[in-house]
């Protein structure tokens, strides 16, 4: 091979790399478009819905809006009452759904991570958190509100309660397999017990991820109404008594929305904007203590 062949060989070389630099650089500016085009399809209706609802809600919200009942139809009143029963509602659901995905999340990473119990368990979590909440509902109805015949309030926290497990038992397991296997070792071979290791070391290390799993399935069931509507159903008056059914704030919103009078949509849009406000304020909550340790 002469040395003009060698030449032209290395300059046809340069030539196709510099092509297909060009080509990817085409690629890679059509991707980033593409990718901000729908980040900002995305971001507009975010916003349009947030713009409305602050719009819309801040209209309906007055002192009377939180200290006073849900009102009959052209009648002056607030969502006390629904507030109240969400609060508590939710609040109860937490206590019983997260204390349960937690040690369901510590066991399938500390104590059985790969046998067929932990395989079955993974199988049936990935089914409750993939399943339509209203089929959660149903269950829940079957079960306490055909069996008591009765709605009651019990029956709404066992209903978002089997909303917040899946949710605790995902995030638990994954910040805990986060954590490195040398701080587990180190703390053996100081003689620690397992129990030790695990409250110590492990879950103490992965306290901010779990408290965000947490949070964020308080989110989510903050706003449900499919499963409410089926087992707490709705109270027009105020109720401290579980066993009956019990006012809640989606609900009070569906059935005010749906309705024709004026004062009870300016409600359900007050109500709204207060869920959002609620759950906007966990979300926050949770990305401070993720970040920070």
């Amino acid at each position: 091979m002469t040395t003009g062949d060698s030449l032209l060989r290395a300059a046809a070389l340069e030539e196709s790399k510099a092509a297909k630099y060009a080509q990817r650089k085409i690629i890679n500016r059509l991707a980033l478009t593409l990718a901000l085009a729908a980040m900002s399809f995305g971001l507009f209706w975010l916003s349009w819905i947030l713009i409305e609802t602050a719009r819309l809600g801040v209209e309906g919200l007055t002192i009377a809006t939180l200290t006073q009942m849900t009102p009959p139809p052209n009648d002056e009143g607030g969502l006390a009452n629904a507030i109240y029963g969400s609060f508590l509602m939710v609040m109860l659901a937490t206590g019983v759904g997260a204390p349960i995905g937690m040690m369901a999340g510590i066991y399938l990473a500390e104590f059985d991570s790969k046998g067929w119990l932990a395989n079955t368990t993974r199988f049936v979590n990935d089914i409750l958190l993939s399943a339509p909440s209203i089929v959660i509902g149903l269950f829940v109805y079957a079960v306490l509100v055909s069996t008591f015949k009765t709605f009651s309030g019990w029956a709404g926290v066992m209903a978002l309660a089997l909303i917040v497990i899946p949710v605790v038992i995902r995030t638990t397991e994954n910040m805990l397999q986060l954590i490195p296997s040398g701080l587990r070792e180190a703390a053996y071979a100081l003689g620690a017990p397992k129990w030790k290791v695990i409250l110590s070391i492990t879950l103490k290390a992965a306290r901010a991820g779990v408290v965000t799993g947490v949070l964020l399935a308080v989110a989510r069931i903050a706003g449900e109404t499919a499963p409410l509507l089926f087992t707490a159903l709705n109270n027009q008056f105020w109720t401290s008594s579980l066993k009956e059914p019990m006012a809640s704030l989606p609900v009070t919103i569906f059935k005010f929305a749906m309705s024709p009078y004026e004062n009870w949509q300016k409600l359900a849009w007050a109500g709204v904007f207060l869920i959002t406000l609620a759950v906007l304020a966990l979300n926050i909550l949770a990305r401070i203590i993720t970040r920070v340790r």
